[in-house]
């Protein structure tokens, strides 16, 4: 084994740089060359001479010297084009931290469990979240401490792998150590300081209290080389509050901040070879996740509050249950020298809502103050099989094929009535026939009183849809000479609800010198309409510039959809390509790979149209709806950026100095607005400005990271500073209500000592200077995004961390 190939992996983790760790586990492997590579499905192929840019990221290095405890966080500040904010008052979203790669949708990055498709979250990502009307996986439903590395493959691969990897593909590969315990005590707090001028304040010096327990054993099974691996988690994290100074400002949200959870996970894998030839896998996933998060403040004059019942008004609390189930088994053999992998791979996410301190302001003092929201899940089972052999064609020939079968469903849970339901004076259930001197009124503004739990309305439909595909592929890496490599790949899939697609990609690596290299790609791709996408209805409440609003989000099968010419939903599809180069001197190695994605036929949400749209507002009038949306194909984007990794590593004296710069730029363009027949001519409705806005900052412009390790004997430092670009929005009043947050800079610092060989401690912080996004101090009104005094982008807006973690082994 040569240390050249250490110095890459170490490169391609652009994150914290451990290399004597990163050597001592490399040097464990006894078959390194072996291990399977995301993005390619030829066993020899290693991560240094792929034609594709490929990060590996060793968690277990990664997360000991940070105070990060949940994955989407981790990578937030580890690969520099990855992106995922913290979010507060926007419903589920709370709970799940929607993620981003290049900037795309959080539904156009692939996500895979040891190489098998892992099943997407249930949660579609509505009002003042990244990815509005957008799905995708939550990967915070598998704990850190069962995961050995991730592999993200920063490249277009739906031709290999299939839908939603337009953006890339992260590779989520569990531990297989087969003996031993291993497990880590961390405990982390906020200490709050406000900055600026005393512009927030807090409810407390001391929040955000986080406890994450976990212990993770291996064991051999029988005597054949078989193994079980499994991972127990919990952790406990408190509310952070960060309002707007009531002195100073008046605010619409009393209680931004992050949200209270507790997570429980329990995950297992599991090998056993059967016999000489034939082995056995499974692994087995569980997640809960309970949050406890605040809606936006109902006054004590305001239209959904009934002062007899909270004469100061009142604060929503949404009560969110996550349960998660993965359970993916198979069996790999060899026919006629073929590697044969058949396998199952079974996901199902959960969502329920209890909304708690709320009311339904139609039934008055009579009101309950709790209610059952009801909620949504999705199942998603593949089947399917994956051959590949080696053949002496030249330098080496690897052919793989394969076949999917996926079926997906996807329901709506119903609320219970009140949750959902407007009623008149005498207690009936409001309808269009209803007259207006039955409807229930605020005796101080005369407007109507709005229906259902005030926060997050229950959901006032059962939806139960499932779909199924088709899929065949065959993936070829031909080696031509010792320098020279390349790789073709095409795809069919077959949807029995929108039709089939085909796609291909072409990926190509010289090497020029040993130590320099060139690389690039081109593929087209294609992400399939989510079945949320497609079926999903709800009527809510929201707060536009501190007024609140009835919308109606319409199901795109609706009659209201088709009444205003809103065609059914089809498949995106993309154009990628990449080209870029790899060097290394074993000290020193760089990558530099640029990138160009042209995407058409994004599915998004449009935006609100009113009672004055001569399509659809006598419509909304009879309903007593303010607004109502849909999901569209209704955008064509463009992106194009570079991401540029280095590293150099040195001997100072006893120790070792390890420095990783990695850096990512951005930029997407929105190139075209797809307005149906029937509302050309209200594009700037269709989508507006504001909407464009939020959508192009799904990522900063620029993202630097740099990391810098020092190892000496026991002791180790380490500090990172990560540097997030601008960040522009636009408000409700319009393109001229300019949103500005400015670049920021944060700095997470920690040290490390080996007690023993068995105990080492951590101890560090996490934003060690305090740095909050960009005070929004003329939009406090309400309108921000988020109502607080900023909306949750870059960096978060918890400010300051201390953190200490015990990682101990047996």
């Amino acid at each position: 084994m040569k240390i050249k190939y250490i110095s890459v992996i170490f490169l391609s983790a652009s994150s914290l740089s451990y290399a004597q760790q990163i050597q001592d586990t490399i040097a464990k492997e006894s078959k390194i060359e072996e291990v399977a590579i995301t993005g390619s499905r030829n066993k020899k192929r290693t991560v240094i001479n792929t034609p594709v840019p490929i990060d590996v990221i060793d968690i277990k290095q990664v997360s000991q010297a940070t105070g990060q405890v949940e994955v989407n966080q981790l990578l937030q500040f580890a690969a520099p084009s990855f992106n995922s904010n913290k979010q507060s008052g926007s419903d589920g979203a709370d709970a799940v931290d929607p993620a981003t790669l290049r900037g795309l949708g959080p539904d156009q990055t692939l996500l895979l469990l040891n190489g098998k498709r892992y099943h997407q979250s249930s949660l579609i990502n509505l009002f003042g979240t990244k990815g509005r009307g957008n799905t995708g996986s939550d990967m915070n439903t598998i704990p850190i401490g069962a995961i050995k590395r991730i592999e993200v493959l920063r490249d277009g691969a739906s031709a290999q792998y299939g839908s939603d990897a337009i953006a890339g593909v992260i590779n989520v590969i569990l531990n297989d150590r087969d003996k031993g315990f291993e497990g880590n005590a961390f405990y982390g707090m906020n200490l709050f300081k406000s900055p600026g001028s005393n512009d927030v304040v807090s409810d407390d010096k001391i929040d955000g209290t986080t406890l994450d327990f976990s212990g993770n054993l291996g064991t051999k099974i029988g005597n054949k080389g078989g193994f079980g691996n499994f991972t127990a988690e919990f952790i406990n994290k408190d509310r952070t509050i960060r309002n707007a100074n009531p002195e100073r400002y008046s605010s619409p949200r009393e209680k931004f901040g992050d949200a209270k959870s507790q997570n429980i996970y329990f995950f297992g894998n599991i090998e056993l070879p059967l016999s000489d030839g034939l082995n056995f896998y499974s692994r087995q996933g569980f997640s809960y996740r309970k949050t406890n998060a605040y809606a936006w403040t109902r006054s004590a004059k305001a239209d959904g509050n009934i002062p007899d019942v909270y004469p100061n008004g009142f604060n929503p609390i949404e009560n969110t249950s996550i349960t998660d189930f993965t359970f993916d088994n198979g069996l790999k053999f060899k026919v006629a020298d073929w590697d044969i992998d058949f396998y199952n791979a079974f996901g199902s996410n959960r969502f329920t809502y209890q909304i708690d301190n709320t009311i339904n302001a139609t039934l008055g003092i009579k009101s309950p103050t709790s209610f059952n929201a009801g909620g949504h899940s999705l199942l998603q089972n593949t089947t399917g099989f994956n051959a590949s052999k080696q053949f002496k064609v030249l330098q080496g020939l690897n052919i793989a094929f394969g076949s999917e079968f996926r079926y997906e469903k996807f329901e709506i849970i119903k609320g219970e009535e009140a949750s959902y339901t407007m009623y008149d004076i005498n207690g009936n259930i409001v309808n269009s026939s209803t007259p207006d001197n039955l409807l229930v009124k605020n005796p101080i503004t005369n407007n109507i009183r709005p229906g259902g739990s005030q926060g997050f309305p229950g959901y006032s439909q059962e939806v139960n849809k499932n779909r199924n595909n088709f899929a065949a592929y065959i993936d070829t890496e031909l080696d031509i000479t010792k320098n020279w490599m390349i790789s073709v790949a095409g795809r069919f899939e077959n949807y029995n609800d929108f039709g089939s697609t085909l796609n291909g990609k072409f990926a190509t690596r010289y090497a020029i010198t040993p130590q320099l290299a060139l690389r690039g790609s081109v593929s087209t791709g294609f992400r399939a309409p989510s079945l949320a996408q497609k079926y999903y209805s709800l009527q809510f409440t929201n707060f536009q510039g501190g007024n609140l609003v009835t919308i109606q989000l319409a199901s795109n099968d609706s009659d209201l959809a088709k009444t205003v010419g809103i065609p059914q939903l089809k498949q995106e599809t993309s154009l990628n390509g990449s080209a870029g180069f790899t060097f290394n001197t074993g000290k020193f190695t760089a990558t530099v790979d640029g990138y160009y994605i042209k995407v058409k036929d994004r599915i998004v949400l449009t935006g609100n149209f009113n009672q004055d749209d001569d399509a659809i507002g006598g419509i909304l009038i009879d309903n007593h709806i303010d607004q109502a949306q849909f999901f569209t194909n209704a955008i064509d984007t463009r992106t194009k950026g570079i991401d540029i990794i280095l590293n150099y590593t040195e001997n100072i004296g006893s120790g070792k100095l390890s420095v990783t710069l990695a850096g990512n730029y951005n930029e997407m363009e929105i190139t075209k607005v797809n307005t149906s027949e029937k509302l050309k001519g209200k594009e700037e409705t269709y989508l507006s400005p504001r909407e464009r806005a939020f959508i192009l900052a799904s990522a900063p412009k620029t993202k630097i990271n740099l990391n810098l390790n020092y190892k000496i004997s026991k002791f180790n430092a380490n500090v990172q500073l990560v540097r997030f670009d601008k960040v522009k929005l636009i408000g409700y009043n319009g393109a001229d209500d300019n949103q500005s947050y400015g670049a920021k800079v944060t700095t997470d610092i920690s040290f490390g000592y080996e007690l023993s060989k068995n105990f080492n401690i951590t101890i560090g912080s996490k934003n060690l200077f305090n740095r909050y996004p960009t005070l929004q101090t003329a939009h406090v009104d309400g309108n921000t995004e988020s109502g607080g005094i900023f909306d949750p982008v870059q960096m978060g807006f918890g400010g300051r961390q201390v953190f200490a973690r015990l990682n101990f082994k047996f």
